[in-house]
């Protein structure tokens, strides 16, 4: 019976891939900073452990405690919505701890145990903006922008001894929430001189049709994981299909 970890279950994507992959029979290793049991069916092959992706300590303890691993599901992250030039650099850096160095971290504390077994899937999930960069969340795009780079990298060095590396591109959906899991407020990132043009841009994002669903983003994963072949990157969602076929 294979075994996946995935960060960031706490809620939307994260959390339906859990719940999809322990509804496929595998075992399921879902992780959180703050643990809560009561999202998921009480079952021998789902355990929650605590995990924040910013902390060595943190992430060498779920590790340990997570055991063999088959598959790793980089999902954790945050996300960040303002004018650039009003986002304070500390903003920016706590994003990149998260979306960018929390996967690197992750990603290099499973690579030795799979690449001793010859075997494994690192799946690292960025985002459609990475397909059609958005006004208004460039510090988030760039620090998804940066796995899919590192991400293409590291596919050809991890196939040499074995292990396959994914990219899965979410579109948006409801779930979606920019700044909704930071410490700094949307508005106090909106300037004056940028007030009309951001109310231009918030509107048109509030009038979308968000075509992505959380299950989309869980099928798409198992897609990912159970592909055999060289393919690296893996659209999930209508929108994000749609973004990629232009690309």
């Amino acid at each position: 019976m294979k075994t996946v970890l995935i960060t960031g279950t706490s809620s939307g994507y994260g959390l339906e891939t859990a719940r999809f992959f322990h509804a496929q029979g595998w075992n399921v290793v879902a992780t959180m900073r703050k643990p809560d049991h009561d999202l998921f069916p009480r079952s021998d092959r789902l355990r929650v452990l605590p995990l924040d992706v910013t902390d060595p300590a943190s992430i060498a303890a779920a590790v340990e405690a997570a055991g063999p691993l088959d598959v790793l599901v980089n999902n954790a992250g945050v996300g960040s919505a303002g004018a650039f030039e009003a986002t304070p650099m500390a903003h920016v850096r706590r994003i990149f701890e998260t979306n960018t160095f929390g996967v690197m971290a992750m990603t290099q504390a499973v690579i030795p145990q799979m690449r001793e077994r010859g075997a494994g899937v690192i799946v690292n999930v960025t985002s459609s903006a990475t397909l059609a960069p958005m006004p208004l969340v460039a510090p988030y795009t760039a620090s998804k922008q940066a796995i899919e780079g590192f991400s293409g990298s590291l596919a050809h060095e991890l196939a040499a001894v074995g292990l396959r590396v994914r990219l899965v591109e979410p579109g948006l959906g409801p779930t979606t929430r920019f700044a909704a899991n930071t410490d700094i407020s949307v508005m106090d990132l909106v300037p004056e001189a940028y007030a009309g043009f951001a109310g231009q841009v918030f509107a048109a994002y509030g009038q979308q049709t968000l075509t992505t669903k959380e299950s989309d983003v869980a099928e798409t994963v198992w897609q990912a994981v159970n592909d055999t072949s060289d393919r690296l990157r893996y659209a999930a969602g209508a929108d994000a299909v749609a973004l990629a076929g232009v690309a």
